[in-house]
C-alpha cells in the first residue's frame, strides 16, 4: 500500500460522508475505477453514479470486501454491528485496513465484530468535509502499521485536515470540539444574521454579512501564527464598538456558557459510547 493513489477503496454505505470522501479522492486524482460502493438504496447508488459513472456500484458487500485494500465503513452507528459482524466472517485481504466513520463506535466493538487481527482505524469526521474543509480525528488499533496510517491519512486528506490520537478516550473530546463544533458556529452565524435583519438588512445581505465574516475570521486564524486571543485584541480597539460587544458577551458569561456546552457534548459522547459497549 505504498502508493495510495493506486489503492482499491471500497465503501460500505454511500451516504453523505462517503460521497464527500469520494469527491475529494477524485479531486485529488484518485481513479474512479479504483473505487467501489455498496449500498442497498437505489437513491444512494444513483447519487454515486452522478459523481462518476466509472465508480463500481454494488448491492452486496462480499465481493468488495474480499478484494479492496481499504474498506470504509460509512453506515449508521445503529446498524454497524450487523454490518461489521458479517464482514468479520468473510475472507478479506490480509493487509486490508478498515476505516470506520461511524460516531461513537469504539475500536473495541469494531475489533470484537471484525476480528482481533483486523487493522482498524476509527475516524471522527465533521460536516465541513462535504466542502473539503473537514476536521477529522483518528485513532487506530495496534495492528495498523505505518502504511495503514498513511492510507488513512490519504483518505481523510481528501476531505480536509486530520490529526491522530493515541488515546481513544480523547475521541469523545474530538466529538465535542470538532464533530459537533460546526453547529456552534452555525448558531452564532444564525444569531448574527437574525440581528442583522432586525437592523434592516435584507435576508440575503444579512446572511452574507454573517457567513463571510465567519469565513474571513476562520481563514485568518487558520493561516496565521498569532494566537486567537491576540487576533481578538487586534480587532478590539479600547472604547470602540468591538470592545462594547465583547464586554457584553463577557458579562453574560459566554466563556462559561461555551465551556459547559462542550462538556455536555463530551459527556453525551461518553454516554453513547457506554451504550455501545452494553
Amino acid at each position: 500500500m505504498s502508493d495510495q493513489s493506486n489503492m482499491t477503496i471500497g465503501f460500505i454505505g454511500g451516504g453523505n460522508m462517503a460521497q464527500a470522501i469520494i469527491r475529494g479522492l477524485l479531486k485529488a486524482g484518485h481513479k474512479a475505477g479504483q473505487l467501489s460502493v455498496v449500498d442497498p438504496s437505489a437513491d444512494q447508488r444513483n447519487a454515486i453514479a452522478a459523481i462518476s459513472d466509472a465508480i463500481e456500484l454494488a448491492e452486496d458487500s462480499h465481493d468488495v470486501a474480499s478484494r479492496c485494500d481499504l474498506l470504509v465503513l460509512a453506515v449508521k452507528p445503529q446498524i454497524m454491528g450487523g454490518v461489521a459482524l458479517a464482514l468479520g466472517k468473510q475472507n478479506r485481504p490480509a493487509q486490508q485496513v478498515i476505516i470506520s466513520v461511524a460516531a461513537g463506535i469504539t475500536l473495541a466493538s469494531l475489533r470484537n465484530w471484525l476480528g482481533e487481527n483486523a487493522a482498524i482505524v476509527r475516524v471522527m469526521p465533521n460536516q465541513p468535509a462535504l466542502a473539503g474543509e473537514g476536521m477529522s480525528g483518528l485513532c487506530a488499533t495496534e495492528t495498523v502499521g505505518t502504511s495503514g496510517r498513511a492510507a488513512a491519512d490519504y483518505l481523510m486528506a481528501a476531505t480536509g485536515k486530520a490529526t491522530w490520537f493515541s488515546d481513544e478516550d480523547l475521541m469523545d473530546a474530538v466529538t465535542a470540539i470538532s464533530g459537533s463544533g460546526p453547529a456552534y458556529f452555525y448558531l452564532v452565524m444564525e444569531i448574527m444574521q437574525d440581528v442583522a435583519r432586525e437592523f434592516g438588512f435584507s435576508a440575503d445581505v444579512a446572511r452574507l454579512l454573517s457567513t463571510q465574516t465567519a469565513l474571513g475570521a476562520a481563514t485568518v486564524a487558520a493561516q496565521g501564527s498569532d494566537d486567537l486571543g491576540t487576533l481578538r485584541r487586534q480587532v478590539t480597539s479600547p472604547g470602540g464598538t468591538t470592545a462594547a460587544a465583547i464586554a457584553a458577551l463577557e458579562e453574560a458569561g459566554i466563556r462559561d456558557i461555551f465551556r459547559n456546552a462542550l462538556i455536555a457534548a463530551k459527556d453525551r459522547s461518553v454516554e453513547l459510547g457506554a451504550q455501545d459497549k452494553e
